[in-house]
């Protein structure tokens, strides 16, 4: 396990029992009385998996997790009840959950529960690291390689871009050669993907 786990449930006991199960396979847990006490403490935290109780005083793990995701916080989550609520169940789905468990919690299906959410973790981490880079080296570009490598990634060639630009082919040649020196590719299938990243969704 690689990723932080956050605990967040109102129940000492639960805390307890399921830090104590966690650490006999090397996950170490952060617990928290209750949702404020993470909310206080989630700047300072790293990217990591949550196991939030879904019924909680003041404010309830569906609640928390809905508000995570106004933040743009969409750590994986994994859901534990100790009731049967389907409707509660299907909300946590919707709100990005991968996982709903019952209490009494099974121990393989919780520690299955959080490698599939470190798994997802990592895949969101990667793709954030990906975009974050080729953000950075499209910044590197000027304005006019930035409509030349818009109009590449459209399948455009030479002689279609020169004359939507109003330039030469040779001037366009010229800005291709530049954008392959400045992002690391002359290939427009690499070229193409690059841009696709830098517009992804964060």
């Amino acid at each position: 396990m690689t990723h932080p786990v956050y605990l967040v449930d109102d129940d000492a006991a639960v805390r307890h029992a399921l830090g104590l199960l966690l650490s006999t396979v090397d996950i170490q847990v952060t617990g928290f009385a209750d949702p404020q006490a993470f909310l206080a403490r989630l700047p300072a935290l790293s990217p990591g998996c949550l196991i939030l109780d879904i019924r909680m005083p003041v404010v309830s793990g569906l609640k928390l997790q809905e508000r995570l995701a106004e933040q743009g916080i969409d750590w994986p989550t994994i859901v534990i009840s100790g009731h049967g609520d389907i409707e509660a169940c299907r909300r946590a789905f919707r709100n990005g959950a991968v996982d709903f468990l019952s209490k009494p919690i099974d121990e393989q299906d919780l520690i299955d529960a959080i490698q599939k959410a470190q798994d997802a973790l990592d895949r969101m981490l990667g793709r954030r690291a990906e975009r974050a880079e080729a953000l950075a080296l499209l910044a590197a570009l000027t304005p006019r390689e930035t409509e030349v490598l818009d109009r590449i990634a459209a399948g455009f060639t030479t002689r279609q871009i020169a004359e939507g630009l109003g330039l030469s082919p040779r001037t366009v040649e010229s800005h291709r050669a530049a954008i392959g020196a400045k992002i690391g590719t002359t290939s427009q299938a690499e070229m193409t993907r690059l841009w696709l990243e830098g517009r992804a969704a964060p």
